[in-house]
């Protein structure tokens, strides 16, 4: 899921691509799976150049270096503004309930999973760009503090828990005197 369509338009320098005929081998798949980035990696590569657009159109224009946890929670409140997911207030007759019967003027807002995975994704860019891990703006307690809230609000606003699924013990099953019913089991439950 893209939070950011925005395109980058820095690059004005003009590329010249060669194109040589070879058939395809081992070799050659493996090179071009190789170089070719990971959807994590666009979309954090995406992330990082929204981000500093970010910074750069804010007044007064902020120098990465000088980026702290509350200018991230600056960005975070301004991305609100492109969600897409239904946050009921308080005071809306459809406060916690997951599938609302009727439309509602409450705001469309960014919901936490979309924004718990792209701070995961700044933060990883951060120290990849030559931050340092321990001043990494991203990682800031006030910015953990803030996602809790926002996942706690709208599990509540929503309807809808946040609780990490527990994993089920796996069943051992006796080889020696299993059915074919036994195997299907796990399946049907």
């Amino acid at each position: 899921m893209d939070l950011f369509s925005e395109s980058s338009s820095n690059n004005s320098t003009p590329t010249t691509t060669t194109t040589t005929t070879t058939p395809p081998t081992a070799t050659t798949t493996t090179a071009a799976s190789a170089t070719t980035p990971s959807r994590y990696e666009n979309q954090k590569r995406r992330d990082w150049n929204t981000f500093c657009q970010y910074l750069r159109n804010h007044r007064p224009p902020l120098a990465l270096q000088m980026c702290s946890g509350a200018h991230v929670l600056e960005f975070l409140r301004y991305l609100d503004q492109f969600g897409k997911t239904k946050v009921h207030n308080q005071t809306c007759p459809f406060f916690g309930l997951p599938n609302p019967p009727a439309p509602c003027p409450c705001p469309l807002r960014q919901a936490w999973g979309s924004l718990d995975a792209l701070i995961g994704r700044l933060r990883a860019a951060y120290e990849e760009n030559g931050g340092r891990a321990e001043g990494n703006p991203f990682g800031a307690r006030a910015v953990r503090l803030y996602l809790r809230e926002v996942r706690d609000f709208q599990a509540k606003a929503r309807g809808v828990s946040y609780e990490k699924k527990r994993k089920r013990p796996k069943q051992k099953i006796n080889t020696s005197s299993t059915t074919t019913h036994d195997h299907h089991q796990d399946s049907t439950t």
